[in-house]
């Protein structure tokens, strides 16, 4: 039986939801054009497409109107996305505590319920801006509150309430002085008055099969306008967000935020499970503050500049991506566009992104504190999914180089998701296990990137690549291997031994990509010297035209290697740094590594 969709009931408000959602995801581009503030990374319509797509996946319908917003609300906050997602988000959370129990509301508490909503959103935002989003929903709430005694419609009265929403929406140009310089009006307002026009070309309609059609619907990213010239605009360059569980100091949690960027946000009850997003140029930095407000369940950060560059200043047609194990300085990424996936680190319940979220620093100083001894997950599917969808949106073509796939399943959902998008975009994706991992890796990518700015074509970098994997070496001299112990990569029983007799392996790796013991050391000076005399002899056959220099939270002998394989090869490395964490978890504190690729 079909809900009476004339009613605010419980079933007819989430179809009605759906139908509103429906025409986000049907406008998507046209958001993203439109998204030049607070930064313009272009990607509102994006933001509310994943956030609408969550609730579209998770929630489902009850006769009772309470039930389906708290159904609705619990999958926003868990799924929201960007600025305007999260408030978005914070303002369903607002109506389901307000909503009323019962399976109808009355006009009367439907307008009261989503009058006082907006006060959830306007409490949310630390520096509320007028003339956004938030200004287009207060507007139509107070209008909705203002005139439900003059109607017992409830079409009329959203018909009504969507032109003062679209007036609102039409004055956010001149409220906003980047939105002037460009002007287009707010992209998170036209995406609420899209929200409203789908709902009420629902309750006008009732076509029950368009809106049940696009639960099995995929979220694309649509192309976007290259309208914006000032990537000046953008103040802070990651868009983070998180989710915290077990928040009980709100204001504590707040306060901590402040500090490290702007466009904070933070949805949720009081106290409990909290949605955070902020705009800040040190995840890593904000995430080790938080670490004791709560749980850190789930995080995202998204580099605006790299998205900007992607939609407005590509240096070439073919798109590099990576993963987080890939160990290349943070200028080499941003000189080349190189696209890095974070592969994810768990302490206990807390959750980081590798290199994003927790730096090497930080994860050696948590290493030694937590009673938790972290574990390691790889990039999902979706993860990967997401990202090769929008670069499609921008390059003709995509490479993909990953970790070695005998260490994780990076590669295999890379190669997966690689498919599906390469089929629906119809561009070439290319997927390749380097059979590598750390500064190994990062000189094949390294060798790509400088590849396509010498404008070879994505066919000749793919008929060479695996002549870069086979002349690419790494040699990781263990100073203890206590962490591989702990983290199950080495017996207790073969620690013990190691430890009585103070071995110091000389780790590799082999053809196939597998870790392998390639020589023993009864001190730590004995392990490098073995590792210096390991490359002499290498470089006496085949000349080795490029090395870097890794190590564990250990500057001091990576800096003597290298000036001794400086003067052992007559050329600098090409950098020196720390291993990524999810890398050293293994090689554990103090190891020194050396990467080279001959010709």
């Amino acid at each position: 039986m079909r809900p009476n969709i004339s009613k605010p009931c419980g079933k007819s408000f989430y179809y009605n939801f759906i139908a509103g959602a429906q025409r986000i995801l049907e406008n998507q581009k046209e958001l993203n054009s439109l998204n030049v503030f607070p930064v313009p990374d272009a990607d509102t319509g994006s933001n509310l497409a994943s956030t609408v797509r969550a609730i579209i996946e998770n929630a489902v319908p009850y006769h009772s109107i309470k039930k389906s917003a708290q159904a609705i609300a619990g999958a926003a906050l868990d799924g929201a996305r960007g600025n305007s997602g999260v408030i978005f988000a914070q303002y369903l959370y607002g109506f389901s505590v307000e909503a009323s129990e019962g399976s109808c509301l009355d006009l009367k508490s439907m307008a009261k319920s989503l009058k006082n909503a907006v006060r959830y959103m306007y409490e949310a935002i630390a520096d509320p801006v007028e003339g956004t989003m938030i200004t287009v929903i207060k507007n139509w709430a107070d209008f909705l509150y203002r005139e439900y005694e003059n109607t017992e419609n409830l079409l009329h009265l959203l018909i009504r309430s969507c032109e003062v929403a679209r007036e609102t929406l039409r004055n956010t140009t001149a409220q906003i002085a980047a939105l002037k310089k460009a002007n287009v009006v707010d992209a998170g307002g036209k995406g609420v008055v899209l929200f409203l026009e789908g709902m009420i070309d629902f309750i006008r309609d009732k076509n029950f099969r368009k809106v049940i059609k696009v639960r099995q619907e995929s979220v694309e990213i649509e192309s976007i306008e290259e309208n914006i010239d000032d990537f000046e605009e953008i103040k802070y360059r990651y868009c983070t967000e998180a989710l915290i569980k077990g928040c009980e100091d709100r204001d504590g949690l707040k306060k901590i935020a402040m500090g490290w960027g702007d466009s904070l946000v933070i949805a949720g009850p009081a106290a409990g499970t909290l949605r955070l997003h902020v705009h800040t140029d040190d995840p890593a930095g904000l995430f080790y503050s938080l670490r004791k407000t709560g749980s850190i369940s789930f995080q995202k950060v998204d580099d605006m500049k790299k998205q900007f560059e992607a939609a407005h200043n590509r240096k070439s047609d073919i798109a590099i991506v990576t993963d987080s194990s890939c160990d290349l300085p943070r200028e080499l990424i941003d000189r080349y566009q190189i696209n890095v996936t974070p592969l994810n680190i768990f302490f206990g319940e807390n959750h980081y992104l590798d290199r994003v979220t927790i730096t090497s620093d930080n994860f050696y100083r948590m290493l030694d504190e937590s009673s938790f001894f972290p574990t390691t997950s790889q990039v999902n599917q979706k993860t990967f999914e997401s990202i090769f969808s929008r670069l499609s949106t921008y390059y003709k073509s995509i490479i993909a180089v990953h970790l070695s796939g005998k260490f994780s399943g990076t590669y295999s959902g890379s190669l997966h998701a690689a498919a599906g998008i390469e089929n629906e975009t119809g561009k070439r994706i290319d997927v390749v296990d380097s059979r590598h991992v750390s500064g190994s890796l990062g000189l094949i990518v390294l060798r790509v990137a400088r590849a396509i700015e010498e404008g070879q074509t994505h066919e000749e970098i793919m008929s060479r690549v695996e002549s870069w994997i086979a002349n690419t070496r790494i040699l990781v001299s263990v100073k203890t291997i206590k962490y591989m112990v702990r983290g199950g990569r080495v017996s207790r029983l073969k620690g013990l031994v190691s430890n009585i007799l103070n071995l110091k392996p000389l780790v590799s790796l082999d053809p196939d990509g597998k870790a392998a013991v390639s020589g023993k050391a009864f001190s730590w000076k004995g392990s490098l010297n073995k590792m210096l005399r390991r490359i002499k002899t290498i470089s006496s056959d085949k000349k080795i035209m490029e090395y870097c220099l890794l190590h564990a939270s250990n500057p001091g002998d990576a800096s003597e290697i290298a000036c001794k394989l400086e003067k052992q090869l007559g050329r600098k490395p090409a950098y020196t740094m720390d291993i990524s964490p999810v890398i050293g978890l293994n090689a554990g504190i103090g190891a020194v590594a050396v990467a080279f690729i001959t010709e």
